[in-house]
């Protein structure tokens, strides 16, 4: 098989890592990729967001199976015009790439589906939004409708919280077109969840969950970010809530999808929220989350590339994913100044003796290499990630790594996990 993966950050390394060690690969390749993935992959220079020339490199090179790492080529029409040229891509449609690039239609097939979610409004003008929120009330979760790279949710304890979100959002533009519609939505309280399931349209492959961790700083606190760490398996996520989410949520969605007419292939990522009247849908993504994937990809006993390939071509039925009975964690090494401006250029030593930790996989997410020195290249910039049997043993793991990298202007959080070792305290 020769496959391509899309994007350049710590989950498409995490892809590239996983899927190299498949016996079915026969040449891999990433576009643009990252000095991570130059490791396992050969790095093409082209863009996410370039489709013609993605699909004109697909075709020259005799591509079977692209697998798209971020959301905005999806919405964008990448599957739609790989399938035009023939060329089998996991991921889904630009209209069934909707349920991530519009949250209120999210909550309209999720609504029409039966499934539980909060209560929820939509608003294009901000005077009505104001409104509504003068008449609810605070506590309450302000989302940019469209995709916002992780930063379009404010959970807004005050109404004043609450009304800087929409100023900002849909008056000063801060997401641009993506925050010109916002959601204004019940806020609930429970553990959140990030499950993940591998769709054929109509079938759907339980691939794991993971607990996330968006605040940029210890004790969930400060910015929301794109993710700063997360570790698998969840605590609390029993086998029982699994099925009962992949039945109550994946699965309606999935019919409703389909009785639209615009089935969904590839991998969805659903945000859950555990209450005490059980799992209900906080959002959908259309592909694996980062950097959950990371986690994932290090307990994912079976082959990757056969359960791709079944998703594209609807043969899912009757296929299985194992993963190991183990615990990983994912621990984001951020650019100071992330998740606002990050500082750029900083030198990183170290990799290879941390490398050598046992249990311990790092994944480049936002580096360079400029003039034989390996640089600090974005914001999320590495992923320190181990496995082992328990939570507390890869989570040693991971920060004994960590404390053998040196760059100067990095930072990370040193709580991931928490909840789960709180848990089992």
């Amino acid at each position: 098989m020769r496959v391509l993966i899309i994007g350049s950050g710590g989950r498409e390394h995490a892809l590239c890592w996983a899927l190299s060690a498949s016996p079915l690969i026969t040449k891999l390749w990433c576009a643009p990729g990252n000095p991570g993935t130059a490791e396992v992959a050969t790095n093409v220079a082209i863009e996410a967001l370039a489709i013609p020339e993605l699909v004109a490199f697909a075709r020259e090179h005799a591509i079977d199976l692209v697998v798209p790492g971020p959301e905005a080529p999806l919405v964008a029409g990448l599957a739609d015009a790989l399938a035009e040229a023939g060329i089998r891509c996991c991921g889904p449609s630009a209209a069934a790439a909707r349920l991530e690039g519009s949250k209120s239609f999210a909550r309209e097939v999720a609504a029409a589906a039966g499934i539980p979610i909060p209560r929820w409004e939509c608003f294009s003008n901000a005077a009505e939004a104001r409104a509504f929120l003068s008449r609810r009330g605070a506590p309450i979760v302000v989302k940019a409708d469209g995709l916002a790279a992780g930063k379009g949710v404010v959970v807004a304890e005050t109404e004043a919280e609450a009304e800087a979100a929409i100023n900002a959002f849909m008056e000063d533009g801060s997401l641009g077109e993506a925050g010109r519609t916002v959601l204004l939505e019940e806020r609930l309280e429970g553990e959140e969840i990030s499950l993940f399931a591998l769709c054929d349209g109509e079938h759907a492959v339980f691939l794991g969950a993971a607990q996330d961790h968006k605040r940029a700083h210890e004790g969930d606190t400060g910015p929301n970010t794109g993710g700063m760490g997360a570790y698998s398996p969840p605590a609390r996520f029993s086998p029982a809530l699994t099925d009962l989410a992949m039945g109550s949520i994946v699965r309606p969605a999935l019919a409703e999808m389909v009785r639209r007419g615009t089935p969904f292939r590839g991998v969805l990522f659903a945000g859950l929220i555990l209450t005490e009247e059980g799992p209900k849908l906080l959002e959908f993504n259309v592909r694996f989350g980062d950097p959950e994937c990371q986690a994932l990809m290090l307990r994912l006993h079976s082959d990757l590339l056969p359960g791709l390939l079944a998703a594209c071509d609807q043969e899912l039925g009757a296929f299985d994913l194992r993963l190991r009975n183990t615990a990983s964690i994912a621990v984001v090494m951020a650019a100071r100044g992330y998740p606002g401006t990050p500082v750029r250029g900083g030198v990183i030593e170290g990799l290879a003796e941390a490398a050598k930790v046992p249990g311990v996989q790092i994944f480049h997410a936002g580096t360079a290499w400029r003039e034989g020195k390996l640089i600090a290249n974005g914001g999320r910039v590495l992923n320190v990630c181990a496995e082992a049997a328990n939570l507390q043993a890869a989570r040693e793991a991971a920060y004994r790594a960590i404390r053998m990298i040196r760059w100067e202007d990095g930072f990370y959080r040193a709580d991931i996990g928490w909840r789960a070792l709180a848990a089992e305290a």
